[in-house]
């Protein structure tokens, strides 16, 4: 038997290692590792050429359990909603791709997003299962993403990240602050709050740090520059909202107004933007310099 391919769609599989047990056949340890999954899906998903073996070969029901047995097996969402919004390609050579990500647009496969993401969009599109993300932005975040598109130069550019080289911009409109100085770096400790999902600022030594200056100010809100030297989750959106400025259809900070599996409203984007990329190219030695396209009305 041919194997067949490793990616379906634009996405990539995920990968277990059979953890030791006393099951018959493949399929037996799955349905017990994954509770949620009934044995009449993976039937379906093994018919259908979904769950295969290291080498790529499809594994059937009557494949036998074997521990520490590298499977690979297909994500799927019943029904996966469609965002309607498109990712625009602004930069296309033999390494790097840099891509305008629209707001609502998950980077990667994660929870009921797989199809519909970044990663796996670009994938299909350009016909090219190599490509990896240097970074991430929030789902409801919008603007540029870099991916590596050789694996020969990737950990030239991902050091770029690992060694804070890379100089970021952000612009997200929010309440105004006149009793704030600006421009100000605020530096605090950022952990993991309450749900799971949320970050907050808590004590102890800061591990992330913001550079933050008023743009322009229009009425009772302020379009703001922000300019992070670290890249903790959701830094910029705490930083804004622990100094009482909110940024504007934030639907988790200051405080939480919608549930993370919400239905997005499509009227109401957050307004955060991933404006400008620069950085040192580690194969030239030129001077990179990427902004994205899009803007924030107010």
């Amino acid at each position: 038997m041919s194997p067949v391919s490793i990616h379906h769609a634009g996405v990539r599989p995920s990968t277990l290692h059979l953890p030791r047990g006393d099951w018959t056949t493949v399929l037996d340890c799955l349905c017990a590792h994954f509770t949620s999954i009934s044995r009449e899906v993976w039937l379906e998903r093994m018919a259908r050429g979904r769950v295969l073996d290291a080498d790529g070969l499809a594994l059937g029901p009557q494949a036998l359990y074997r521990e520490g047995l590298k499977v690979h097996y297909f994500r799927e969402v019943p029904a996966e909603i469609e965002i309607p919004f498109v990712e625009t390609i602004l930069h296309h050579d033999e390494h790097l791709l840099v891509v305008d990500k629209p707001h609502f647009l998950p980077v990667v496969p994660s929870g009921s997003y797989v199809e519909q993401t970044l990663l796996a969009r670009l994938v299909k599109r350009l016909d090219n299962p190599q490509l990896v993300p240097l970074h991430r932005i929030d789902r409801l975040t919008a603007g540029l993403v870099l991916f590596s598109i050789s694996p020969a130069s990737r950990n030239d550019y991902q050091r770029l990240f690992r060694e804070r080289s890379i100089f970021k911009v952000y612009e997200a409109i929010a309440p105004a602050l006149p009793q704030q100085e600006f421009p100000q770096v605020r530096k605090t400790r950022l952990v993991e709050a309450k749900p799971f999902f949320r970050m907050q600022e808590g004590d102890g030594p800061p591990n992330s740090e913001t550079r933050i200056e008023v743009r322009e100010v229009q009425g009772d809100l302020c379009r703001y520059g922000l300019y992070p030297l670290t890249g903790k989750k959701h830094q910029l959106r705490v930083h804004l909202a622990a100094l009482g400025a909110g940024i504007c259809n934030d639907p988790f900070y200051p405080g939480l107004t919608a549930a993370i599996d919400a239905a997005d409203d499509y009227s109401k984007p957050l307004k955060l933007l991933a404006q400008e990329l620069s950085f040192i190219d580690p194969l030239s030695g030129a001077q990179r310099h990427f902004r994205s396209e899009l803007t924030l009305d107010w």
